[in-house]
């Protein structure tokens, strides 16, 4: 009753095969969901067994990563051709609950997130529709965290498989039993002394930063640095911190949480335009200038100049510094803490170094603000764990974190031109930013193109990424902000390979 791979299903057929096996006397069932064809309608055995596995994937019962039997396997199970299994894998195929991976079978790529309820009763993740809303909701991280995928191009993370662990580990066990009993009390919130220093002197070497350890406050990651700084502002009056445009969402959501406006910027290929800010007539300003999020550009020298300018008249500028360490194409550009340390509130963390679990970060402030920041950082926590910043500290000074950031910089670019190659060769219409720097690229597509309904149809086809409409607060091109550091060369073109099936492509690509 086999049919050539590929043929035609008849559905009359169909039924007359699930008639066939149950005459024969032999159940036409399968240990695989425990299906049976006598549960099948006459005459619709691919619906029927589409509906079957889609509900296995929704419930629980078929997670990301599962391989379905071979189809030849399950045809003969349920004694019907083997053109019926096929038929119904193409359909699962083209909706996105599951993909060919050559000799490695077929399997779930994502499990689609419509808010069913699991094996143990509980509720799923918010819908994908609901997720990638026009206005994203406060949990819209979370989420977006939580969505499994096959292929994730999530911006903002480095290669967390190439954590230090030996290194870290060994740190750890020595900053243990070095410290002394009074080390693992309470001490002071501006962080422990060993790794301010190990700080001051990673700065002075990598970012042209001459600071004093007195002057640096250790926090937990940027995060905190932004809570810490906007509390401080609120206490003097100041409701407005002016941020890019396009810029990072999360950082707006976190400014809106403690009562700050974000009006907008425009950013254009020379970085933040300081005539628009003064325009603006905001007091304080948000930048990430070494490597703009997410456009990627850097702040030209000119408008590096107008703007210590504009906060010398009485600005205050907040600079995320927050990937500056991974460059490839580019010489190293100053950091702005280091032009105008009165006038510049710096932010820095090991995030995109190491790992953001680690919520290490650090805050340097000029002088009129540092103790209300030292006072909203005590009354906060009072100050970070302490072992992981002497564990940090012995990797800084050692060299380690010098030898790691060189490792992951070899990875990462490797991870850059793949992706750069694939869009070239999958979606030449896609325009590349920022490519020269950082753990992420941007690409926009000609207008028309709706990024959140593409970035949703990637995830329900197993690739995670974020649209480019979530960190723009007025209209602009429309595009899609990947990452590529945290994925292997091939997953980051399989995935680009995945999102070229989304759209048609037109024309070359142009990178920039």
């Amino acid at each position: 009753m086999n049919r050539a791979k590929g043929s035609p299903v008849d559905r009359t057929d169909e039924a007359g095969e699930s008639a066939a096996g149950n005459a024969g006397g032999t159940p036409a069932a399968s240990d695989f969901l425990q299906l049976s064809v006598d549960e099948a309608p006459r005459g619709g055995l691919s619906d029927w067994l589409v509906g079957q596995i889609r509900r296995a994937i929704a419930d629980g019962r078929l997670p990301t990563g599962s391989r379905l039997p071979a189809t030849r396997v399950l045809a003969a199970d349920l004694k019907v051709s083997r053109g019926v299994v096929t038929e119904s894998y193409r359909r699962l195929v083209e909706d996105g609950h599951v993909v060919g991976r050559g000799r490695s079978g077929t399997v779930v790529a994502a499990t689609p997130l419509n808010g069913a309820r699991g094996p143990a009763g509980t509720t799923g993740p918010r819908p994908v529709a609901g997720m990638f809303d026009t206005s994203p909701r406060a949990d819209v991280f979370d989420t977006f965290r939580a969505a499994p995928a096959r292929i994730d191009l999530s911006p903002g993370l480095p290669d967390l498989a190439a954590f230090p662990r030996t290194a870290w580990l060994r740190a750890e066990r020595a900053a243990l039993a070095e410290a002394a009993a009074g080390t693992l009390g309470y001490g002071d919130p501006r962080g422990a002394p060993e790794l301010r220093r190990a700080v001051a002197g990673w700065l002075r070497v990598n970012r042209g930063i001459a600071a004093a350890p007195e002057e640096i406050i250790i926090v937990a990651g940027t995060a905190q640095a932004l809570g810490l700084v906007a509390q401080v502002l609120r206490a003097e009056g100041v409701g407005r911190l002016a941020v890019e445009d396009p810029s990072s969402l999360g950082a707006r959501q976190h400014l809106h949480s403690w009562g700050l406006e974000t009006p907008p910027v425009p950013v254009d290929g020379d970085g933040v335009r300081v005539d628009a800010l003064r325009a603006s007539g905001v007091s304080a300003v948000l930048l990430t200038p070494a490597h703009q999020f997410p456009t990627g550009v850097v702040l030209g020298g000119e408008r590096r100049r107008e703007l210590v300018r504009w906060a010398g008249e009485g600005g205050l500028v907040v600079e995320d510094d927050y990937d500056a360490e991974h460059r490839y194409d580019r010489a190293p550009v100053a950091a702005l803490g280091a032009l105008a340390p009165e006038r510049v509130c710096y932010l820095g963390s090991v995030s995109k170094l190491l790992a953001p679990a680690l919520r290490v970060g650090w805050l340097l402030a000029p002088a009129h603000h540092r103790a209300a920041l030292t006072d909203a950082k005590r009354f906060a926590d009072l100050g970070n764990a302490v072992l992981p910043q002497l564990a940090l500290a012995r990797l800084m000074e050692s060299g380690a974190l010098e030898r790691h950031l060189r490792l992951v910089r070899r990875r990462h670019r490797a991870r850059r031109d793949a992706m750069i190659a694939a869009f070239r060769t999958h979606l030449p219409q896609a325009r590349v930013h920022g490519a020269a720097a950082g753990l992420h690229l941007t690409v926009t597509f000609p207008a028309g193109v709706d990024d959140t309904a593409l970035a949703s149809r990637a995830l329900a086809h197993g690739v995670k990424t974020q649209p480019l409409s979530w960190h723009t607060q007025r209209p602009g091109r429309p595009g899609l902000v990947l990452g590529y550091a945290a994925a292997t060369p091939s997953a980051v073109a399989e995935g680009v390979a995945v999102l070229a099936g989304l759209l048609p492509s037109t024309g070359p690509t142009r990178r920039s």
